[in-house]
């Protein structure tokens, strides 16, 4: 069992940067692909960013590239979402998650996802 906390969530405005983290306990989250997805009001959970659990192969959403940095300590069991020049269309909750993936590939989808953390707010002010 892995337990996922988010922390870094806040307001910012527009243009600003907020820098999210994911904390892991339970188990060690090496062999894990990580992933980061958001969820505005009223719209469905979606793909922000992923990272392979071996190499730091990193994939990301089209909305967000270029200014989202995915990045994972193995030793320090973390994982790391570096946000620059947030937009009002980035508010949401950010959500944390493990996907058990020993061989290595990023994965894009939720229900691939084994684990979740409970969220962190982010609202970005125009």
């Amino acid at each position: 069992q892995v337990q996922l906390v988010e922390s870094g969530g806040g307001l910012v405005q527009a243009g600003g940067s907020l820098r999210l983290s994911c904390a892991a306990s339970g188990r060690t989250l090496s062999l894990y692909t990580m992933g980061w997805f958001r969820q505005a009001p009223g719209k469905e959970r979606e793909f922000v960013a992923t990272i392979r659990a071996i190499g730091g192969s990193t994939g990301y959403a089209d909305s967000v590239k270029g200014r989202f940095t995915i990045s994972r300590d193995n030793a320090k069991n973390t994982l790391s979402l570096q946000m620059n020049s947030l937009k009002p269309e980035d508010t949401a909750v950010y959500y944390c998650a493990a996907a058990w993936a020993p061989a290595g590939r990023l994965i894009l989808l939720p229900k691939e996802y084994d684990y979740w953390g409970q969220g962190t707010q982010v609202t970005v002010s125009s």
